[in-house]
C-alpha cells in the first residue's frame, strides 16, 4: 500500500508541500497573515501565544511551534517575530536546524516596522515557495504514515459507528507499518482500565494510569468537576449521558493493537504502532499537538459538525450518522452513517476509510482544505503574564 508524497532531506515524508508563514509571537500574527496574502501558495497561522509565558508553558510553548514548523507537509517556514518577545524566531530556529527544517527569520523591529517588514517578508516567501515547487512526489509505502485520530462534538452513536470505523482504519494502518496517535485524556476518564489491558508493557500500564490521573487530580485541584464539561452540552443534546460512556466510545478510535508508547502534548513518537498523546480533549489544540508530534494527515470523527481544519494538514472530518453528512455537506468528508442503518458493516467502512485516507496523502483535498480553514491553537497550562 503506497501513497504520493514528498521525500525530504531529513527523511521524513510529507503529503503536502507548504511554505508556512509562522508568527512566534501574536503580534506578528497579522504580519505573517499579511505577508502570505501577498505571496499566493503560502499559508500562515493565527495564535495568540508566544509572549508572557512562565517556566514549563513556555517549553510546551516552544515544542509545539518547532514540532508544527518542522512537519513533513512544510517545505519551508518564515518565521516572523516582533523583537522582543519571549519567542522569538532565532529561538525558534535554533530548533528547526537540528531537525533539518529549511526556514528563513524576519524581525518586525528590526526591519522597520510594518509595511517594510510585509516587503522583506514577501521576498523571503517568495525564495521558499520557489525551492518548495521543486520537490516532487514519489511512490511512498504507507508504513511512512502518522495518523492523528481526534473526535469532537460527539454523540450517541459516535461509538458505535465512526469511531470503531476509524478503529479498524487504525489497524489496518498499522498493520502496514503506519503510525497512529490518540489523544484527548480527559476523554480517557473511565476507561483507563482497557487501555491498561492493551498496553505493550507494565511501564506503559503505569504511564495510561499516571496521566489520566494527573487529569483528573489537575481539574480537582481547582475545585471543580470534569463532568461539569465532560460530556459537554452539545454531546448530551447528541445523546451521550456520562463521561464513562463517552470515554469508551472515544478510545475505539485507536483500534485494537497494543499501545506502544505515551508521549507528551506534541512530543513526536519513538515507536512506530498505537501511540497515546497526553493532551487536551479541545478540538483544535489536540489537532495542533498530533501535527506537532509529526501527523501528517489527521482524522476528525464528529456527530454534531465542526469546520475546523489547519493550515498545513488534512483534516478528514467523518460524521457519525447520515443526518449530519447531509446538512453540513460542506464540511464533511466521509459519512460513517450506513453502519447504523444496517446497510454495511464496520469492517467494510473502516477499509473504505484507509482507501480515503490513502487518497488524501496522495493530494486529494479535504473539504476543510478547500474552505481554508487554518485553526491553531496551543493549551494554556499557567497564568500569562
Amino acid at each position: 500500500m503506497k501513497f504520493k508524497g514528498y521525500r525530504r532531506s531529513n527523511g521524513t515524508v510529507g503529503i503536502r508541500n507548504h511554505v508556512l508563514i509562522f508568527p512566534t509571537t501574536t503580534c506578528a500574527s497579522t504580519v505573517a497573515q499579511m505577508i502570505s496574502r501577498e505571496v499566493a501558495g503560502t499559508v500562515s497561522a493565527v495564535h495568540p501565544h508566544g509572549c508572557g509565558h512562565l517556566g514549563k508553558e513556555t517549553e510546551l510553548m516552544v515544542r509545539t511551534m518547532v514540532g508544527f514548523c518542522a512537519n513533513p507537509n512544510v517545505a519551508g517556514v518564515l518565521l516572523v517575530g516582533l523583537g522582543c518577545e519571549l519567542i522569538t524566531p532565532e529561538l525558534i530556529a535554533a530548533e528547526l536546524t537540528r531537525s533539518g527544517q529549511r526556514f528563513e527569520t524576519l524581525n518586525i523591529q528590526d526591519a522597520g516596522g510594518t509595511t517594510a517588514s510585509v516587503a522583506k517578508g514577501k521576498e523571503l516567501a517568495e525564495k521558499l515557495l520557489k525551492e518548495a515547487m521543486a520537490a516532487r512526489t514519489e511512490p511512498v509505502d504507507a508504513a511512512e504514515l502518522i495518523l492523528g485520530a481526534s473526535c469532537g462534538g460527539s454523540d450517541t452513536i459516535s461509538g458505535i459507528t465512526a469511531n470503531p470505523s476509524l478503529g479498524v482504519a487504525s489497524d489496518l494502518l498499522i498493520a502496514a507499518g503506519g503510525t497512529v496517535i490518540i489523544s484527548e485524556t480527559p476523554e480517557m476518564l473511565g476507561s483507563e482500565q482497557i487501555l491498561v489491558r492493551r498496553a505493550a508493557n507494565r511501564e506503559i500500564g503505569k504511564r495510561i494510569l499516571a496521566i489520566t490521573a494527573a487529569t483528573e487530580a489537575s481539574i480537582e485541584s481547582m475545585g471543580v468537576d470534569i463532568r461539569g464539561t465532560e460530556p459537554s452540552p452539545g454531546n448530551i443534546e447528541g445523546g451521550l449521558t456520562t463521561l464513562e460512556e463517552k470515554s469508551i466510545g472515544a478510545i475505539r478510535k485507536g483500534g485494537t493493537t497494543a499501545i506502544k508508547e505515551v508521549v507528551q502534548y506534541a512530543e513526536k513518537p519513538t515507536r512506530k504502532g498505537l501511540v497515546i498523546m497526553d493532551g487536551p480533549a479541545q478540538d483544535v489544540v489536540c489537532n495542533t499537538g498530533l501535527i506537532a508530534a509529526g501527523a501528517q494527515v489527521i482524522v476528525f470523527t464528529t456527530g454534531r459538525g465542526t469546520p475546523i481544519g489547519s493550515p498545513i494538514v488534512p483534516v478528514i472530518k467523518v460524521s457519525s450518522n447520515s443526518a449530519l453528512y447531509h446538512r453540513m455537506r460542506d464540511n464533511i468528508d466521509f459519512n460513517t452513517g450506513a453502519i447504523v442503518e444496517g446497510t454495511t458493516s464496520i469492517q467494510a467502512v473502516g477499509e473504505q476509510m484507509l482507501r480515503e485516507i490513502i487518497q488524501v496523502a496522495s493530494g486529494k483535498l479535504t473539504r476543510a482544505e478547500i474552505l481554508g480553514h487554518t485553526e491553531f491553537g496551543i493549551p494554556a497550562i499557567m497564568p500569562t503574564l
